[in-house]
């Protein structure tokens, strides 16, 4: 996560149009950052969704617009996105409080919700949070500390931590997505397993599960998936896991590759559909559509280098992924 960040310091800031809102809030004896994007396609008349994007340990709201960004999806499906800055924790790095520290961050992330709320037209049946390693811990942490407030929640790379598991009473049956590789070393893989089966049992979900094997589209990414859903819950939710084997600590489908990273999915994508199919009340419908334009309906033709040459990934360097559909994107695959 350093190298992608030192990577993002030399990319322009871009206020794309005035959509990319950066703010603070006072909480806590503290100025707390936020970065909000706003779609064209809002309309203040109109309720819209909220996601709550949120880092992982040592990163920041900037680097995770861009790294698990659903910007574009956004645009297509109109909702709104707010990534929330956290604090330093006592070895100097940022990080979410999950309970391994003193900072109020339940706090934070509620008053930023009563100012969204009443900033901006908000579908408040359709709030989510999801997050990256420690992101997804906390977005566990918020399904069960508001839970008055969100719908549904995603973590990729992260898990439930055994203190969420104990403090956790929630108020209504909760989907849940999970997105990890078999191969990370930061959070291994069994450490996501109780979690999942809290949440199974809560939702009262089947206890046997579907599986399916997802096409291995991109094998140079040295990665497969499966699909792994225990469905039938109460109001119709499910506890879901994409299970990516041989996938390290990364997001699927990033434009910024760092280690072994999946391109089979698009996290961002999967998760979108996911919150897509529910409010806070359950299941509002199975038939979800995302413009083409993205990256999950997308088939890679080809990788090449800046000179047009096709070739296999390569790391720290700049390559360029051909989709079927014409449009091209510069990717760096960086090392661990």
């Amino acid at each position: 996560m350093k190298k992608l960040l030192l990577l993002l310091l030399y990319m322009p800031i871009i206020l794309m149009s005035q959509q990319t809102m950066y703010d603070s809030l006072f909480h806590d004896g503290s100025y707390r950052e936020y970065i909000t994007y706003v779609p064209d396609s809002y309309n203040q008349s109109i309720s819209s969704p909220l996601v709550f994007n949120l880092h992982g340990r040592t990163s920041n709201a900037y680097q995770q617009m861009w790294y698990g960004d659903f910007r574009s999806i956004a645009d297509t499906s109109s909702f709104i996105i707010v990534h929330p800055q956290g604090l330093l924790d006592n070895t100097g790095v940022t990080h979410w409080n999950i309970g391994q520290s003193s900072v109020d961050d339940i706090g934070f992330i509620e008053s930023l919700y009563q100012k969204l709320i009443l900033k901006y037209s908000i579908d408040l049946d359709k709030v989510y949070s999801v997050g990256m390693s420690n992101g997804g811990y906390m977005s566990y942490y918020l399904s069960c500390s508001m839970s008055n407030k969100i719908a549904a929640i995603a973590s990729v790379t992260g898990a439930m931590s055994q203190y969420t598991e104990t403090i956790c009473n929630p108020t209504h049956p909760t989907p849940v997505m999970e997105i990890h590789g078999t191969a990370d070393s930061t959070v291994p893989f069994n450490s996501i397993i109780s979690g999942l089966e809290y949440w199974r049992d809560y939702n009262n979900c089947s206890s046997t599960a579907d599986t399916t094997v997802i096409p291995d589209l991109v094998v140079a990414d040295w990665s497969t998936v499966e699909h792994i859903i225990y469905a039938n819950g109460d109001n119709d939710v499910t506890t879901e896991l994409f299970k990516v084997i041989g996938g390290g600590h990364s997001w699927p489908g990033s434009n910024f590759s760092s280690g072994v990273t999946n391109y089979d999915i698009n996290a961002s994508v999967e998760i979108w559909k996911f919150f897509s199919r529910y409010d806070i009340n359950g299941l509002i419908g199975t038939n979800v559509s995302i413009d083409n334009k993205t990256k999950k309906d997308k088939i890679l033709v080809k990788i090449t280098d800046i000179l047009g040459r096709e070739t296999n990934i390569t790391k720290n360097t700049l390559l360029l992924y051909i989709y079927n559909d014409g449009t091209v994107e510069k990717i760096i695959n960086l090392d661990k």
